[in-house]
Order: structure tokens, then C-alpha cells, then sequence
């Protein structure tokens, strides 16, 4: 597992987010977000333990962490532009967001992927145990009615 990758690194500084890069690959790229309003990201991000992953001062990828930072995280928005792939760079980002002081001791963590398991599953996580303990409200479309 990488600790680091040459020629890249991994902050925290919400002041060093690209919104833009962030909103570009959510709105039109994503498979999850697709025409999700730049509020909407801007108020995420505001509200969220964010990760950049630069090249230079080049925002290159990034991830999303909704915390108390006591019990509960939900890891959301995980993306390494395309041009940046292949080199290990979504593995570091996730070995970085395991590793942070304020999500050390959680009782659970969570997310929703469609092709990511093999990534996520070097972290430890899993299928859930038991999906009829979960339930949800979901829009699929509220980003078509603004």
C-alpha cells in the first residue's frame, strides 16, 4: 500500500479545493452526481472533512468525508481524474482517509459504490451484513427539479 506517490500529494486544506475540478467531475463525469448544482458541492465540501490529491497545484482527485467524528462516516465523492489513474493514487487517497486522527475509533463506516468493491475492499470493507437493518429515502432525480 503507498504511502506516498512521487510527484503527488494528499491535503485536508479545504482553502487549496479546486471547487471547479470538483464540480466539473460531480456534474457532468460522475456516475452518482450527474447534474448536481455547484451549491450543492460548495455546501458539501463546507460541511464535509475533504481530501485533495494534487499534482503541483493541480487538483487531481479527491474525497468526501460526512463525520461526527465519533461514531460515523460516510465516505462519499472518491475520484482520480482520468489522465491521473494507474499509478495507486485512489488506494493512497484511501490509505490517507483510514488513516486520519478524527475518524480513528469509528463504529461504522459506509458507502455506496458500483465499481469500486475491489478498491474498497482492501480497506476492510464488505457487502453489508445485514441490508434489511438499512433503510433510505432517495431521489434520483432531485438535481432534474431545481
Amino acid at each position: 500500500m503507498p504511502k506516498s506517490v512521487v510527484g503527488y500529494e494528499i491535503s485536508t486544506d479545504k482553502v487549496r479545493l479546486d471547487v471547479k475540478v470538483v464540480f466539473r467531475f460531480l456534474s457532468e463525469e460522475s456516475y452518482w452526481s450527474r447534474g448536481i448544482p455547484r451549491d450543492v458541492v460548495e455546501r458539501s465540501i463546507e460541511n464535509s472533512l475533504c481530501f485533495g490529491v494534487y499534482c503541483g497545484d493541480a487538483q487531481v482527485g479527491f474525497a468526501r468525508i460526512v463525520t461526527d467524528q465519533a461514531t460515523f462516516a460516510l465516505v462519499a465523492d472518491v475520484f482520480i481524474l482520468e489522465a491521473h489513474r494507474g499509478q495507486g493514487l485512489s488506494t493512497w487517497l484511501m490509505h490517507e482517509v483510514m488513516a486520519h486522527p478524527d475518524l480513528q475509533g469509528l463504529r461504522r463506516f459506509l458507502l455506496l459504490t458500483s465499481d469500486a468493491h475491489s478498491l474498497y475492499a482492501k480497506f476492510g470493507f464488505t457487502e453489508l451484513g445485514n441490508a434489511r437493518r438499512f433503510m433510505e429515502v432517495l431521489d434520483p432525480d432531485v438535481y432534474r427539479k431545481t
